[in-house]
Parts: structure tokens; sequence; C-alpha cells
């Protein structure tokens, strides 16, 4: 492989790795991130009878 390639290569992957890494560090370190999740009941139309 390419001298061209090498670089890309590295530069791809240690992006992704990075971006993986500041994923892990948000989630592990927002405090009370948890109380704030929103959702919704599931509600099929038979359970309303």
């Amino acid at each position: 492989m390419s001298i061209g390639g090498w670089i890309v290569m590295i530069m791809s992957v240690g992006s992704v790795t990075l971006l993986f890494g500041w994923c892990l560090f948000k989630v592990f370190t927002t405090p009370e991130e948890s109380e704030k999740l929103h959702g919704f009941e599931l509600e099929t139309p038979d359970e309303k009878e």
C-alpha cells in the first residue's frame, strides 16, 4: 500500500475511534441523564376495549 493509502487509513480509523471514545465519555460522565429520558406508552387498538 502506498504512503497515501496509509495516511487515509490512519486518519479514518483514528477519527472513528475518537468519535467512539467521545460518545462513551459523554454517556458515562453526564450526570442524572437517565431521569431526562422521554418515551411513550405503546397502546394497541385491542387494549383500549
